[in-house]
């Protein structure tokens, strides 16, 4: 299986994001990842899909998807020329005996205090999803009290836009 972020500006109305994510259920299509936003303008949404499936469904996919009225423009992202990231919190137990390696590891990854209590430690990062999975997995050694995790924003490199596609 192969594994696919797609963008798909729509127009900001209310129901469309019911909308679209059905033509995923409707095509057995397990969503990973999805971030929804308003643009530039709040006239437009962005909805960034990270999904896996095979290439042939993944086209079907996005036919039937700009069949769908309120759907501007669909552009599927390359990892090779695009950036991506993810925000993560992820709430800790301020442990005295670990509190120090936790410290560390957060550090070496880049991430953030943005909480402290007597009883937990909460750390913000922002990285790329193997990162965030991989500070996620090290922190599986000590006592993880919670987490929580965006999905995928994704902006195509160079000067053309998702907005330069519209089909309206």
């Amino acid at each position: 299986m192969n594994r696919y972020t797609v963008a798909v500006l729509v127009r900001n109305q209310f129901g469309v994001l019911n909308r679209v994510t059905s033509m995923f259920r409707r095509r057995q299509f397990n969503i990973s990842a999805l971030t929804v936003s308003e643009t530039e303008t709040s006239e437009l949404s962005r909805i960034t899909v990270v999904f896996e499936g095979e290439e042939n469904n993944k086209q079907q996919l996005v036919n039937q998807l700009y069949k769908l009225p309120d759907v501007c423009s669909i552009k599927e992202l390359d990892p090779d020329n695009s950036v991506s990231c993810e925000l993560l919190l992820i709430k800790m137990k301020n442990d005295p005996a670990t509190r120090e390696e936790i410290r560390a590891a957060a550090d070496a990854f880049g991430a953030v205090t943005v909480d402290y209590a007597k009883d937990y430690l909460m750390f913000r990062l922002s990285d790329v999803t193997r990162r965030i999975d991989d500070f996620i997995n090290l922190m599986r050694d000590y006592t993880i009290l919670e987490i929580c995790r965006t999905g995928s924003v994704s902006l195509e490199k160079g000067g053309t836009t998702i907005r330069q596609v519209i089909n309206l």
